[in-house]
């Protein structure tokens, strides 16, 4: 549509070229940035403007977007939720919503509601795995791209359609598409409602109605509430898996990642709608509160899902030696004598060797993209000259330090996982070069898997692997490396060993089925052993210094994606068992090792959405012993950390970085600030230590250098890209390859400078 008389000419500096659309609450427009990319603006209308309530829900729906932004929602761009008229800018996603697609052509059917499906449930665990709960999953919220389905609206659209629907005390969401705990209790829903939405909006992609659609919006509540759905005319194959997310209880439905996997155990073609009927095959209540893995014991419908994954395992088996690069993790191994850091907690504690650069080294940047346009960014690792980096659509590659120049890529075909990129690296085994680990996501939206691929580029080995260490770890780490000893048993962390079956490292990992921590020889990917969940819980593994953890939380918990009761277990490095566990009660995330002790920070939120940390805590892995002191920093009125780059400890002190820019270091064992800093960049990632010198990066490629000891800045560079930003937990982005300067920057951008002479600000 054309702009209207009263539209404004630019907003936050992006001029506006048409309209998209208009909702009670705002309008959106289509702009472009100053390189010509295309964006979507939503401004709010100036009556809501000035309602304090619904600019906390603004800056809520920004927090929640930029959290998620990645390859299935629209990434924010820029945002002012505190000017006159609040706006927010979003990549722009070209393609019909699904509730245009279905009003023009009918119903879905066949091959394409299958890539719907799972297009969609993938999108939905990534969210979740964000810690967000959407709420209004409906079809005018789901944008169908030439790249597959995107969600969008991460909370204005709630009101947007209906006016009954918005402020405190009132209901959200859009009834034909609402679970019963959100009509019922509106501020107590998790994930689990929006898995009953999903299945709602699949039984209407699917039929061209809702399973509970009535006359009005308080019948179609009520029947929401109180009766069966309607699923007689859905396709066989897709009611079996969509009638589990139905159930009135939001405990016995299964998580998003659970439905992706049952949704791929699927045939191709889901076939098209059935004629309709008073109802579809119901499951048996009792097998219905079971989770998926325990109904597939008892329930006939789930034994089909048994048969159908051994015979989608054995096409996987077939084509591992292709795909195992895609989604799995790559494992690399330093050159001899060399010190590769393993990157277990995504720390990058890099060494600054000598200070020499390497042979023929000159100031360079460059591009590095897999087959797929889709891009993130990378993560590096340095080793003999070389880097590895994985990330963005590449489960690794291998380029030179001294000009950039690709020596060898893995694609990673599917669409990838913003915010994984590269496991880690390994040291070098006797006669053998590193063994990179990373990630690969194949076609299809089959389950990620971690890739080992040796120092010449071939794939070792691959595994699927389940996907939910973000839940108890705060960051994507999903496969961790556990450097071997001599006896085989865990060395330093970021030493290149030199003995064990491998000469390098353990890879731990969670299954794809969510059962047990499974632990791999990195080079030859040999199972060293496989150690089941306590009872009750789901895990995540964790390496720190010299010692290997199980980050667990109750189930409860897990599904509605907030652990708030974590349980440390040590885990015996020979053997996987598990010592006794320690309880804490908060949102405790590790965040490194000192002085022998696990480090763990408490997160607060606000919103919804993750605000600051104020408590820091060791464990003692030898005797269990906690002790724990809150965050005090020299600016009293300030509550705790703010939530930017992910923290760290390196040499014995725990860095935060905040999305002002400001860095701050604290003393672990004591939650005293050593030194505060406030730097010229926002949102810079967590730091590499490198021969005294912190090295922070931003998004858009600048760089901070300060000194370690008490912070005194060095130098800041300019930015290179045009970068987003804007995501709390970011991992360090920049790699020390003697005194050469590696820095990752957004769009698979990497780009290399002298330490001694870094670029000039212009």
């Amino acid at each position: 549509m054309r702009l209207r008389g009263g539209d404004p000419e630019a907003i936050g500096g992006y001029p506006l070229e048409a309209r998209l659309g208009a909702g009670g609450m705002g309008t959106v427009y289509l702009a472009r940035t100053a390189s010509g990319r295309p964006v979507a603006i939503k401004l709010i209308h100036q009556h809501f403007a000035d309602d304090e309530e619904f600019r906390t829900r603004f800056r809520q729906e920004i927090s929640a977007a930029r959290r998620v932004s990645g390859a299935f929602t629209a990434a924010v761009v820029d945002a002012d939720p505190e000017a006159e008229h609040p706006w927010m800018a979003t990549t722009f996603i070209e393609g019909p919503t699904l509730a245009q697609r279905i009003a023009d052509e009918g119903p879905l059917g066949g091959a394409e509601l299958r890539m719907l499906a799972v297009g969609l449930a993938e999108a939905l665990r990534d969210i979740h795995r964000a810690g967000v709960v959407h709420r209004d999953l409906k079809p005018s919220n789901v944008v169908l791209s030439p790249e597959g389905p995107r969600v969008i609206d991460f909370g204005i659209s709630r009101a947007a359609d209906n006016q009954t629907l918005t402020m405190t005390g009132r209901v959200i969401g859009t009834p034909p598409f609402m679970s019963p705990e959100q009509l019922q209790a509106p501020r107590d829903v998790g994930s689990g409602s929006d898995v009953f939405s999903l299945a709602t909006l699949l039984v209407y992609a699917a039929t061209g109605q809702g399973p509970f659609d009535a006359d009005s919006p308080y019948m179609t509540a009520y029947q929401v509430v109180h009766e069966a759905p309607a699923l007689g005319a859905v396709p066989a194959v897709l009611r079996t898996v969509v009638e589990p997310c139905l159930t009135k209880d939001p405990a016995s439905r299964p998580s998003a990642g659970q439905l992706l996997t049952q949704l791929m155990e699927l045939p191709d073609d889901f076939g098209r709608a059935e004629p309709a009927t008073t109802g579809g095959p119901a499951l048996d209540t009792q097998t219905r509160a079971l989770s998926p893995r325990t109904a597939a014991k008892d329930s006939p419908t789930q034994g089909v899902g048994r048969r159908l994954r051994r015979r989608w395992r054995s096409v996987l088996a077939a084509a591992v030696a292709v795909a195992a690069i895609g989604g799995g993790v790559a494992i690399l191994q330093a050159g001899p004598g060399e010190q590769a850091p393993t990157d277990n907690s995504r720390q990058t504690v890099a060494t600054s060797g000598k200070g020499r650069l390497p042979s023929g080294f000159h100031p360079w940047q460059d591009t590095v993209r897999g087959k797929q346009e889709l891009t993130d960014e990378l993560r590096c690792a340095a080793s003999g000259g070389d880097l590895y980096c994985g990330g963005g659509g590449l489960a690794a590659a291998r380029l030179k330090a001294s000009d950039g120049s690709t020596v060898w890529k893995v694609d990673s075909p599917g669409v990838p996982v913003q915010g994984m990129h590269l496991a880690g690296l390994t040291g070098a085994a006797k006669g053998a070069g590193p063994v990179v680990v990373g990630y690969r996501q194949r076609a299809g939206g089959a389950p990620i898997e971690v890739v080992a691929v040796s120092a010449d580029g071939k794939v070792l080995w691959s595994a699927p692997i389940g996907l939910d260490s973000i839940l108890y770890l705060g960051q994507s780490l999903d496969a961790v490396l556990l450097p071997r000893g001599k006896e085989g048993t865990a060395g330093t962390a970021g030493t290149a060993s030199k003995a064990g079956e491998d000469g390098t490292a353990d890879v731990l990992s969670v299954d794809a089925a969510h059962t047990h921590i499974e632990s791999r020889r990195a080079r030859s990917g040999k199972t060293v052993w496989r150690t089941p969940f306590p009872a009750g819980t789901q895990c995540a593994p964790y390496v720190a210094g010299t010692h290997a953890y199980a980050v667990c939380a109750p189930l409860a918990e897990v599904q509605g994606t907030e652990v708030l009761h974590p349980v440390v277990h040590t885990i015996d490095a020979k053997t996987g068992k598990l010592g006794k566990g320690v309880r804490f009660d908060g949102r405790m995330k590790p965040v490194g090792a000192a002085q022998g002790r696990l480090v763990l920070v408490q997160q607060r939120w606000k919103d919804a959405a993750f605000d600051h940390y104020d408590k820091v805590a060791l464990l003692d892995p030898r005797t269990g012993k906690v002790t724990a002191h809150p965050l005090r920093t020299s600016a009293a009125s300030t509550p705790g950390l703010r939530a930017g780059g992910a923290p760290v400890v390196a040499d014995g002190t725990l860095y935060f970085t905040g999305p002002g820019g400001r860095v701050n270091a604290v003393d672990p064992a004591s939650g005293k600030e050593k030194w505060s800093r406030q730097t010229g960049a926002e949102w810079l990632s967590a730091p590499t230590l490198a021969d005294g010198v912190l090295y922070f990066a931003s998004a858009s490629g600048r760089v901070v250098a300060l000194e370690a000891p008490g912070g005194k800045p060095l130098w800041t560079t300019d930015t290179r890209v045009d970068g987003l930003g804007g995501d709390a937990g970011v991992s360090a982005r920049v790699t020390v390859a003697g005194r050469a300067v590696i820095v990752s920057a957004d769009g698979n951008t990497l780009f290399g400078f002298d330490a001694g002479k870094p670029p000039k600000p212009e």
